[in-house]
């Protein structure tokens, strides 16, 4: 079992930055992936960006170039880095982490970038 908490969220105007944090329950050595996923209104819920233990990263063509994941092992942390954000990145952030055949979900994050 693994508790995932996820801070950062907020109102920023389109051009701003946030950093989103994930904190996982257990040392995330020992999760194979984990990643921020969003989900606006009236719309499915995407990858926006993974990691994995290997430290591949993965990022949706949307933000390629805007957005950086990363981790502090020493707080079991993976924090999504957001740059030049647009309205269209408005969305509830949540983070995954797999550890296979299971996966974890945060309660997710509100990210409002006002235009």
């Amino acid at each position: 079992q693994v508790q995932l908490v996820e801070s950062g969220g907020g109102l920023v105007q389109a051009g701003g930055s946030l950093r989103l944090s994930c904190t996982a329950s257990k040392n995330i050595f020992t999760i194979d992936h984990m990643g921020w996923y969003r989900q606006a209104p009236g719309k499915q819920r995407d990858m926006v960006a993974s990691l994995t233990s290997s430290a591949s990263t993965n990022y949706a063509e949307s933000v390629k170039g805007r957005f950086t994941i990363s981790r502090d092992y020493a707080k079991n942390t993976v924090s999504l880095q957001m740059n030049s954000l647009k309205p269209e990145d408005t969305a509830v952030y949540c983070c995954k982490a797999e550890t296979p055949p299971y996966a974890y979900w945060g309660q997710g994050t509100q990210v409002t970038v006002s235009s």
